[in-house]
């Protein structure tokens, strides 16, 4: 009798947090958006480089180098609405806005830049497999 109450309550365990984790794999699932938002090529970046602190628009632009006002305007509101930035807009002329990240938004950075150290740490060997990877489409053209 023991051991079924047990197990019984281990699956709820179970289903309980499959339901509070959620299902990335399911097209619906919430978790996928915030995913999308996070691990966009502008998110990323736009995380590492407010783990150092406050910044205004201007000055995110100048560092992500390549980002457009409209894409970096669009990453922020992203961001911003899964409660990992703080917008704060002073009421100044001419207008003064600021971005920080959120303690939630300091949690997925430091995985965001654990990624980015990976991917750095990495590089070489990364670079040296796409280079295979591109000689043997080369030679596999010449071939045909």
């Amino acid at each position: 009798m023991t051991d079924n109450l047990l197990s019984d309550e281990k699956v709820r365990d179970t289903l309980s947090a499959s339901f509070q984790r959620g299902n990335v794999f399911a097209e619906q699932c919430p978790s996928r958006l915030v995913m999308n938002h996070v691990t966009s090529r502008w998110g990323v970046l736009c995380l590492i480089a407010l783990r150092g602190g406050k910044h205004r628009f201007s000055e995110l632009r100048r560092k992500i180098n390549g980002i457009s006002e409209k894409m970096l305007a669009q990453t922020l509101q992203s961001l911003e609405s899964d409660g990992f930035v703080d917008r704060i807009a002073y009421s100044v002329v001419p207008p003064h806005v600021e971005y920080s990240l959120t303690p939630l938004g300091n949690a997925i950075g430091e995985k965001v830049v654990s990624l980015a150290d990976w991917i750095e740490i990495n590089l070489p060997e990364i670079i040296q497999a796409q280079n295979s990877k591109a000689k043997l489409i080369l030679d596999s053209k010449s071939i045909s």
